[in-house]
């Protein structure tokens, strides 16, 4: 085990670094971006210290959420980040999130980044199955899992109270089998 680093077409996939904080807290504050994501708006200091706490975490702890940062090849700017858990009971099973920056939504970095990190889950590592769940209202989300071939598990209806209201996900998986079966067409 050790620090994570994918590379894809356009983005490096890497720890999150202290460098980072100015781009990374100019997304999570914006009200837009955490809308629908299982984190609030962050303040600078939140930020800074997420950040202090993800800098040297390694991949493959069961039970543990690693934040990456993902980054444009171009720019060397952050564009946004992503997570991935390990199950705690079986580390065959993973569990993947993704914040993508206001400043660079539809632009296909989302779907990119998403690929590149079960390439690496599934091709590398031989994971059984990834996890993905999304707030029901969020439809970006939504059609981008259904656009790399994840299949809907779980609608659940008003299953957590957040942000002021009670709100529904969606649970997306993906096996490996399924992932081979289609592999031509994750490859953009």
């Amino acid at each position: 085990m050790g620090k994570l680093f994918l590379t894809t077409e356009r983005l490096s996939i890497r720890n999150l670094k202290s460098e980072d904080l100015e781009l990374f807290y100019q997304y999570r504050s914006n009200p837009k971006v955490t809308k629908f994501q299982g984190f609030d708006v962050m303040n600078e200091e939140d930020a800074k210290l997420f950040i202090a706490n993800q800098t040297d975490k390694t991949f493959g702890k069961a039970g543990e959420w690693v934040q990456y940062g993902i980054e444009s090849l171009a720019t060397n700017n952050l564009v946004g980040d992503c997570a991935i858990k390990l199950n705690d009971n079986d580390i065959r099973i993973a569990e993947i999130g993704i914040t993508i920056s206001h400043l660079h939504q539809k632009k296909g970095f989302g779907k990119e980044a998403m690929i590149g990190i079960l390439q690496f889950l599934f091709d590398i590592r031989n994971i059984h199955r990834v996890v993905e769940t999304v707030d029901a209202e969020n439809i970006a989300s939504i059609n981008l899992m259904k656009s790399i071939g994840f299949r809907q598990e779980g609608h659940f209806i008003e299953n957590f109270f957040f942000k002021g209201k009670w709100s529904s996900e969606i649970q997306f998986a993906m096996l490996n089998r399924e992932w081979n079966n289609n592999v031509n067409r994750h490859t953009k």
